[in-house]
């Protein structure tokens, strides 16, 4: 059986994930964080080394830093661990649509955010392989254009698409966000086997429950995901996710977070004076 330890990180309420192959170890990360703050501009690569330190203690060569989507919650660390494993980053092929989308509104130069800064694009479908363990990609776009589960074995790590069933599901709101995509990729996602084990991005604590929990199944996920249970139609979730998602306020680190993400998780390029900026275009009410 795969090896598989979470990571979770308070400041942003998301879970990353050390997969490992216990045979080979070989060893994936998903969805790493990077520290920080934006009152201050402070970067830290705290919460992703400790997952480096983890793997180097279990003997573990991390060859993958996976992203199930371009985060707009956390500043992803996938360009980090590159450097210190030599690890290949992967994503979405459709990462490349949200790219272009937000390149312009950055001002962020081509050669920054193109789709080679990932190692590898994954297309629906392909398998890929952890040390002997098979991964397979799923393209689950609606919170985003380029977002993708992982199927590793008896797993799913469904990224941002599907939270805890005391949560629900994910907003479909930002750019090349689809509510009714979002409830059909869902769909795929319930179809995998009922014991199928379920790994979530985030879980925010809902009221009633105080300590933050990732992992569920399909056949939970099924019976008492409070957005899907009780026979909702397509149409009842797009409604219901759309009125839901109105009363939601932007990310905390949305601006931040993108700038980067659409690298690959790397800083722009210095300025002429030898500093790093992030921008915050300024909209006018």
């Amino acid at each position: 059986m795969i090896g598989i330890e979470a990571f979770f990180d308070t400041a942003t309420s998301t879970a990353s994930f050390l997969v490992s192959d216990p045979e080979t170890h070989e060893a994936a990360i998903i969805d790493a964080v990077m520290d920080f703050d934006p009152a201050t501009g402070k970067l830290s690569t705290a919460s992703a080394d400790r997952m480096l330190v983890r793997a180097e203690a279990l003997g573990l060569r991390v060859v993958w830093a996976l992203e199930t989507h371009a985060h707009a919650d956390h500043l992803s660390a996938a360009y980090h661990i590159r450097q210190k494993t030599g690890a290949k980053i992967g994503i979405g092929a459709r990462i490349t649509e949200v790219q272009t989308q937000f390149r312009s509104m950055f001002g962020a130069p081509e050669a920054e955010t193109e789709a080679s800064v990932f190692d590898h694009l994954f297309n629906d479908g392909e398998v890929f392989r952890i040390g002997n363990v098979e991964a397979r990609v799923m393209h689950t776009p609606g919170h985003t254009p380029a977002c993708v589960t992982y199927v590793v074995g008896d797993t799913a790590f469904v990224g941002d698409t599907l939270f805890m069933p005391d949560y629900g599901t994910a907003r479909a709101d930002f750019p090349g966000g689809d509510a009714a995509t979002l409830y059909r990729s869902i769909q795929r996602i319930l179809a995998l086997p009922p014991e199928t084990r379920i790994f979530v991005g985030h879980d925010y604590l809902p009221a009633g429950r105080d300590k933050p929990v990732w992992q569920t199944t399909v056949a939970e996920e099924r019976a008492a995901n409070i957005h899907l249970r009780d026979g909702v139609t397509e149409d009842d979730f797009v409604r219901m996710r759309t009125a839901r998602d109105k009363t939601l306020a932007a990310p905390r680190l949305i601006l931040p977070s993108l700038q980067v993400n659409i690298r690959g998780g790397a800083l722009p390029k210095p300025e002429s004076d030898g500093r790093v900026y992030l921008r915050t275009p300024v909209v006018a009410i």
